[in-house]
């Protein structure tokens, strides 16, 4: 297998345009590796661009130490850095004069894959078989772009009879119906916590405990939450998207499992030389009444407790920055900024750099590696702090960051679409028959009460 992926010159074939790309492309949805990051455009929300992507030419599969490449029909595996792997066959950046995206990677790196870049406490069992990162990569997909209303179908090197073929799966079906309330996907099973109220207090007790030691001073801690269902996971994402559109959702299916996310949260941008880091820390609920939904924005955004804990995230992820940026270059042009999304208010803070020379947009994503916004503060110590506190750890497999990462772009690197709020992402595992896991997460600086941040996060 070559170091570098080589690949024709794009070709981008205009096709219709159609609002809504997810009610046009339900034919892929069955197809391998299929993916969709969503900009839920349908519901006016700030995203601009669609992808849908299917059968990658090559992918990369990483569970613990071990990472599964399969390309050209062989699979081989490799010990290697899973995010020099990716970055290898990605090879040199270049940009094209138009395109935002003409192919590349896509996929997720999960939250358990920080093992491979820091030495951490091993007390969590992992008691879901998903891979901790599992990454495609694409020469064929549709682009839609809603600003200018305008579609393509973009590949490298198909033959003439793939194209016809892809084409006639895009088409605009003659009566396109949002299937919001699909019966193809059924739970059928109550939802469990994966600790009762005891378990999780005890746990809160210790949290507490390390940020009075000054071990830490705010942790993200989270409860897992099951239920079993049956039916096709993409009338799940559909009528997700409908419930709660967002501008960096996602639709990702890999073999044995899918998942499914709604975020508003980009956790990384690279444009050019540019590094852009935009964490949330802060909501409140949306409210049907004007009066009082303006209220709950200036509530926000004049809360010292939720400024106090926006202000956190923002310090370390200019920590974070400052490993892969010139140094004098981080600057935070906006902070605590109110942005509005289809069900809540959220507190916004904008942190960009410089990048140093000689880094790939790969290299940025592993030197930020995880999230500052859903890990706590200072990151290693609360990572180990939220593993310690619970009796019985399991690891973190729904905290995904969704990327793509183009070797050719208009001079993006996008480590875009990513960090889902732990809120807003769900996974399904299994063919048919599935078991919905996902994960309701509450950060906790020293001044939380314990029945509140019990609570909280299911408000």
């Amino acid at each position: 297998m070559d170091d570098e992926l080589t690949l024709s010159e794009p070709r981008a074939v205009p096709v219709a345009y159609w609002h809504d790309t997810a009610a046009r492309v339900h034919r892929l949805s069955q197809h391998p590796w299929f993916v969709l990051l969503d900009s839920c455009r349908f519901c006016d929300t700030a995203g601009r661009y669609d992808i849908v992507a299917w059968d990658p030419v090559t992918t990369f599969v990483t569970e613990g130490e071990v990472t599964r490449i399969f390309e050209n029909g062989r699979l081989s595996e490799s010990a290697a850095d899973p995010f020099g792997l990716v970055r290898d066959r990605l090879g040199r950046e270049t940009r094209h004069p138009e395109l935002p995206f003409t192919g590349g990677a896509i996929g997720y790196f999960g939250y358990d894959l920080s093992r491979r870049i820091e030495r951490l406490p091993a007390t969590a069992v992992r008691d879901i078989q998903v891979p901790d990162m599992a990454v495609g990569i694409y020469d064929r997909f549709l682009l839609v772009d809603h600003d200018e209303g305008r579609a393509w179908f973009i590949h490298r090197g198909l033959q003439e009879a793939e194209v016809r073929d892809a084409l006639a799966r895009l088409e605009i079906p003659r009566t396109v119906t949002p299937a919001a309330f699909s019966t193809r996907f059924i739970v059928t099973s109550s939802v469990r916590r994966d600790m009762s109220y005891l378990q999780y207090a005890a746990a809160f007790r210790r949290i507490k405990r390390y940020i009075r030691d000054g071990d830490c001073y705010q942790v993200n801690f989270a409860q897992r939450f099951s239920a079993l269902a049956e039916g096709d996971p993409w009338d799940a994402y559909l009528r997700l998207r409908n419930l709660n559109a967002a501008p960096y959702a996602a639709f990702l299916k890999i073999p044995g499992a899918a998942v499914l996310s709604s975020s508003p949260e980009r956790f990384l941008r690279v444009t050019g030389d540019e590094v852009e880091t935009k964490p949330i820390k802060g909501t409140r609920p949306r409210s049907c009444n004007p009066v009082d939904d303006r209220r709950l924005a200036v509530e926000l955004s004049q809360s010292a407790k939720d400024r106090a804990e926006n202000l956190m995230i923002v310090d370390l992820l200019r920590n974070d920055m400052g490993t892969i940026c010139v140094f004098g270059t981080i600057e935070v042009p906006e902070l605590f900024a109110v942005e509005s999304f289809a069900r809540v208010h959220h507190l916004v803070s904008t942190v960009r750099g410089r990048r140093q020379d000689g880094l790939h947009a790969l290299d940025v994503l592993r030197g930020c590696f995880p999230g500052g916004s859903i890990t706590g503060a200072p990151k290693l110590r609360a990572y180990g702090d939220h593993r310690r506190a619970r009796a019985h750890a399991a690891r973190h497999l729904l905290w995904r960051y969704r990327v793509r990462f183009s070797r050719w772009a208009n001079g993006y690197e996008h480590c875009h679409s990513n960090v889902a709020p732990p809120s807003r992402e769900a996974l399904l595992l299994g063919r048919r028959r599935y078991c919905h896991r996902f994960r309701i997460g509450r950060r906790i600086p020293g001044k939380s009460g314990q029945s509140g941040s019990h609570v909280e996060p299911l408000c």
